[in-house]
């Protein structure tokens, strides 16, 4: 996707602080943070919206949890919690088109969220 914002991330077209990177995600820091610690965990592949996947990407899915999980340990956040978020649609505060989750942390986190 030439106009997708990740897309050009995952490509180098622009340039990201990357946390964590494989064959399957990248993860980079949020340029506009709303924790201490707010990872972008990204598929390399252009998925646009959650309920765009397959059955047969429930694995990537597991795979960035399990980044995520390890980014936590990295960062320090593990011991005072962490939360994940994916938000699916404009109503939901989706603004990149292209999954991804978030990682937060460093701060308490309150309940409900938004």
């Amino acid at each position: 996707m030439k106009e997708c914002l990740f897309c050009k991330i995952v490509s180098g077209e622009i340039p990201s602080t990357k946390v964590h990177e494989d064959e399957q995600l990248i993860a980079f820091r949020d340029v506009n943070p709303q924790a201490p610690t707010h990872v972008l965990i990204i598929p390399r592949r252009h998925i646009e919206r959650l309920t765009d996947l397959s059955e047969s990407e429930a694995e990537l899915i597991g795979q960035m949890q399990l980044s995520a999980n390890k980014i936590a340990e990295q960062e320090g956040i593990v011991s005072g919690g962490f939360r994940t978020v994916f938000n699916c649609g404009e109503g939901a505060g989706q603004s990149v088109w292209h999954i991804h989750m978030h990682l937060l942390g460093g701060r308490p986190m309150h309940w409900p969220p938004g």
